[in-house]
């Protein structure tokens, strides 16, 4: 289980430093990525290339983005991490969020793997 807690916080060493390639280097290339908000699933890409094709939008939305783990809990088919979320807006929203706008939020993601790849996340706030 070391091993895959050592992929997770590659990811999320990328994520935070806005690193896609670094991203990608840990996903398999048929990752499944799950987005549930208040409990509803607000998003879900297939693949690789739509998970990059994401990425690259979402680096375009924040002038700053950290996931700090709190927490591991690894399972049999899955490691679950506990994060705190902060992010700076860099764009207005179409929600009415505006440039500047901070985010603080609490969330948990679920990682499953094949050989040394993530092969699905599923994040909750």
């Amino acid at each position: 289980m070391q091993k895959q807690q050592n992929i997770i916080k590659s990811y999320i060493n990328a994520y935070n430093n806005f690193g896609i390639d670094g991203m990608l280097a840990t996903l398999d290339e048929s990752i499944v990525f799950e987005n549930i908000t208040d409990g509803k699933l607000t998003m879900t890409l297939k693949g690789i290339n739509e998970f990059k094709i994401q990425a690259e939008y979402g680096k375009a939305l924040f002038s700053s983005r950290r996931q700090t783990i709190t927490d591991f809990k690894d399972a049999s088919q899955h490691t679950e991490i506990e994060i705190n979320y902060h992010a700076v807006l860099a764009t207005d929203l179409p929600n009415g969020m505006k440039k500047g706008h901070e985010l603080n939020l609490k969330g948990r993601s679920i990682f499953k793997f094949t050989e040394n790849k993530i092969v699905y996340i599923r994040d909750e706030s």
